[in-house]
């Protein structure tokens, strides 16, 4: 499931995640394509694919610059990013194996860690120490935090008992609780990003077409630069990703990611609970993302 990382681990994709460390999956997207039933007026040739056309999701402002709560120092925030970078490349070489050569979700892991500016010596740091490391399990916890919003927190550990005890008390301690059932509101789908900046929506939709892409959204990354999101399905990533290179495009990231199927929206008071819940989940050592379903009132 969470296996097939993205980045995205607690705020990143995605996000939503891969926001990408953070892996808020839900970071406020818009769709860049016309709502249906709306149709292209662009000819196609009978050999290309259409678009799925869909509605936006959501506004296209980032949640969290509302919440009032300040982060650390940003030497600390860079610490814990790295953190999570290193047991995401512990969850893919226990899957694929150390060479990102004949392992995909590694080489996607690594690509992120690059363009964070990870150093080259910790990431082949990371890389050892999971050959070495000790067996460890991957788990989804499903809760729901305040104002109804739903979380899906994704854990690697070696003691899976100590592990729910800590994310029961972190819920019980923060306004949320476990819940059975949240997974069946997330779809599990492929994202390659690109920055937004560098080039127009309608030549975004060209590309989309060009590389095979179901959707394009707009979104926006844990420094509230914009983001293109080019949607497709889990085993049409690798694909995707390598049109768009060959394209000439510039890739940030790309991974898997869930993203909700419903929207929670919370006003100022239970977005700021939402933030702390959020966060001390992040701080947790064996938490690699979490995801969430969260929309801040426009």
């Amino acid at each position: 499931m969470a296996g097939v990382a993205v980045l995205g681990a607690s705020r990143v994709l995605l996000p939503r995640t891969l926001a990408v460390a953070s892996g808020r999956c839900s970071a406020s997207v818009k769709s860049v394509l016309p709502p249906a039933p709306c149709v292209m007026s662009v000819p196609l040739r009978a050999s290309v694919r259409k678009l799925q056309l869909c509605s936006s999701l959501c506004a296209g402002h980032n949640k969290w610059s509302k919440v009032k709560h300040i982060k650390g120092p940003k030497d600390e925030a860079r610490g814990k990013m790295f953190m999570k970078f290193g047991m995401m490349i512990k969850i893919a070489v226990k899957e694929g194996g150390p060479n990102p050569d004949l392992n995909i979700n590694l080489a996607h892991v690594l690509q992120q860690c690059r363009s964070k500016n990870m150093p080259k010596a910790s990431i082949e740091a990371a890389i050892k120490s999971a050959e070495k490391s000790k067996p460890a399990s991957q788990h989804m916890f499903e809760a729901r935090g305040p104002g109804g919003c739903l979380l899906l927190i994704e854990v690697l550990t070696d003691n899976n008992t100590r592990c729910h005890q800590e994310i029961k008390r972190l819920l019980n301690k923060n306004g949320g609780m476990l819940s059975d059932g949240v997974h069946h509101n997330f779809t599990r789908r492929g994202v390659v990003a690109m920055a937004g900046k560098t080039i127009s929506t309608e030549r975004a939709l060209e590309l989309a077409i060009e590389a095979g892409a179901e959707d394009v959204q707009e979104s926006e990354d844990e420094e509230e630069q914009p983001l293109l999101q080019f949607i497709c399905d889990t085993m049409d990533v690798n694909k995707v990703r390598a049109s768009l290179e060959k394209l000439g495009m510039q890739i940030a990231s790309s991974g898997v990611e869930f993203a909700p199927s419903i929207f929670s929206s919370l006003d100022q008071d239970q977005l700021d609970t939402a933030s702390t819940l959020i966060d001390a989940l992040n701080d947790c050592p064996e938490v690699v993302r979490v995801w969430d379903n969260i929309q801040a009132d426009s």
